[in-house]
């Protein structure tokens, strides 16, 4: 069997198990959430600029109220498992587990940090919103600590890139490669805290869930074209826990992503991005975090400068809903911008 085809079932059958083990998970770990009652037991009354937020309240305020967050426990914890269960089996010196091994050094070993190390920072979060007032956007740790633990991540990633890996370059598709030598370190961090901001998109029942998945399927798809096979199942197996996760999450969602899912995937992201030398596409291929965090830098500057708003409410995807859009079409709309957007990127990405 050539070498090329066993790759392709090692990427599939990884996705497929960590769909069907997060799937497996998910009643046990919803029936703890509600048994506990884990979700925010006030509602959000405003905005990051301090600002009332009338109109969320309108539409969010009781949901808020009786829906879990953690629902991104899921989707690491299911990667986590997988990777430990067949780097284990491994050992065994049986063919088919070492080859279904994805633990590797070179390709995988940096996005479990991000993943695992951003998921806790998120965990933190969501216990504090949970337990704590947790009465400005985001609730749990302020804005500013979340913030720096993000830049302190990127910082330990972009170390990692540079002194570790011997990056200095940037690719610019059917350009070649630009180098930035030591500059390479900043723009690893502005790069994770600009895809953190895009987090802002867990807002509607199935959203974030959707993009994600296919995001990370995206890259998944450019790392087997590099023949980065682990890094390949590694985005597979993300993709996989994040289906699963979206099966509960579509309308009326079981649980919520929350900041454990959030702030893990787009570490973890930013990681993939940089590992497959694509992060200039990142923006193209992950346009509607981009769009999303706009729209909210936008509001702020707008209302701090001009005292008016651009937007009926920020992000963009609460301004349509403001509209009357009803929110599975918001949902399903975003997802075809998300994968025409995807192809897209992959398409400049192959360029030379």
């Amino acid at each position: 069997m050539p070498d090329v085809t066993i790759n392709v079932i090692k990427i599939f059958t990884l996705g497929t198990l960590s769909f069907i083990l997060a799937f497996w998970l998910a009643p046990a770990l919803i029936h703890f959430l509600y048994k506990y009652r884990l979700w925010r037991k006030e509602v959000r009354e405003k905005s990051i600029d301090g600002k009332e937020v009338p109109l969320f309240k309108k539409f969010h305020g009781e949901d808020e109220t009786r829906v879990p967050r953690f629902g991104g426990l899921l989707i690491w914890l299911s990667a986590l498992i997988l990777a430990v269960f067949f780097f284990l089996l491994s050992k065994t010196n049986i063919w088919w587990f070492e080859k279904l091994n994805f633990l590797s050094r070179s390709q995988t070993w940096l996005p479990f940090f991000a993943l695992i190390a951003a998921s806790l920072v998120g965990l933190t979060d969501d216990i504090l919103q949970i337990f704590g007032k947790g009465k400005y956007i985001g609730g749990g740790l302020r804005l500013r600590y979340r913030l720096i633990l993000v830049a302190l991540i990127g910082l330990i990633g972009g170390w990692w890139f540079y002194s570790k890996l011997g990056h200095t370059t940037l690719h610019i598709p059917g350009n070649g490669d630009f180098f930035i030598g030591l500059w390479y370190i900043p723009f690893f961090i502005l790069v994770t805290m600009a895809t953190y901001s895009g987090g802002v998109i867990d807002g509607l029942d199935g959203l974030a869930g959707g993009i994600f998945a296919s995001i990370f399927a995206t890259f998944g798809g450019i790392a087997l074209f590099q023949n980065q096979i682990d890094l390949a199942a590694f985005c597979a197996v993300i993709s996989g826990a994040i289906l699963a996760f979206l099966w509960f999450n579509i309308p009326p969602a079981r649980f919520y992503m929350g900041e454990t899912g959030i702030l893990g995937l787009c570490c973890a992201l930013t990681v993939v991005a940089f590992l497959t030398d694509s992060v200039l596409v990142l923006p193209i291929i992950a346009i509607l975090l981009v769009l999303e965090s706009g729209s909210v830098i936008l509001q702020i500057v707008s209302r701090k400068i001009f005292h008016k708003k651009i937007f009926l409410a920020a992000p963009i995807h609460h301004h349509f809903e403001a509209k009357g859009w009803p929110h599975y079409k918001i949902t399903m709309r975003f997802w075809v911008i998300g994968i025409v957007a995807a192809i897209i990127g992959v398409a400049i990405r192959l360029l030379g």
